[in-house]
């Protein structure tokens, strides 16, 4: 047994229990507190079960599963960014860059490695996997905004056009769940949930 290697990986394991503590704006459905970090990665892990079926391409729902579970471990360094703040998403790829750099070379070599380059993917929405894995990650936070009464939106004073614009590549991922994005959307906008 390679004791070292599993002092990394147990380093690596207690180090992203830090997940937990990161704040999203994106509230419970129920409206009663805003989700971290880690129990919105576990929510997409169960989007990406029960909705792989309606991806608009062939995944490997394995893939897709590692890609959510682990795809913001770099808010741990970075924070979370809100995803309608244009100022602070000007800073965001170089400090989740840097967060990736810390959190992921805590794991022995090839496990970082794997990791590293999941989180890449994920990042750079490019294969099919990426795609429906970042379709998801629009999805669940729009679908929790909704369901609260669109208490977020309101918060931040959001408009129609960038819930639209933010979520429009969601149809690169899955037809369906675009269809069903953009009704959400409108019926929000009808209630006055986000402005026009």
């Amino acid at each position: 047994m390679d004791l070292n290697r599993l002092r990394r990986q147990i380093d690596f394991l207690v180090e992203i229990d830090r997940l937990k503590s990161i704040v999203r704006q994106t509230l419970l459905v129920d409206g009663s507190r805003q989700e971290d970090s880690a129990e919105h990665s576990w929510h997409l892990a169960v989007f990406a079960m029960v909705l792989a079926e309606h991806s608009r391409a062939p995944v490997n729902l394995f893939k897709v599963l590692k890609m959510v579970l682990i795809h913001d471990l770099v808010e741990i360094d970075a924070g979370d960014t809100y995803c309608y703040d244009a100022e602070a998403n000007t800073s965001r790829a170089k400090r989740e860059k840097r967060g990736a750099d810390r959190i992921f070379g805590l794991l022995p070599r090839d496990q970082a490695v794997e990791f590293r380059s999941l989180w890449e993917e994920f990042e750079s929405m490019q294969t099919p996997d990426a795609i429906f894995a970042a379709s998801l990650d629009r999805l669940q936070p729009l679908l929790n905004n909704f369901r609260s009464g669109g208490l977020s939106w309101q918060k931040h004073g959001v408009r129609k056009e960038q819930v639209y614009n933010r979520n429009r590549h969601m149809e690169e991922g899955s037809q369906v769940l675009w269809e069903f994005a953009s009704e959400i959307i409108e019926d929000a906008a009808a209630k006055g949930w986000i402005g026009e």
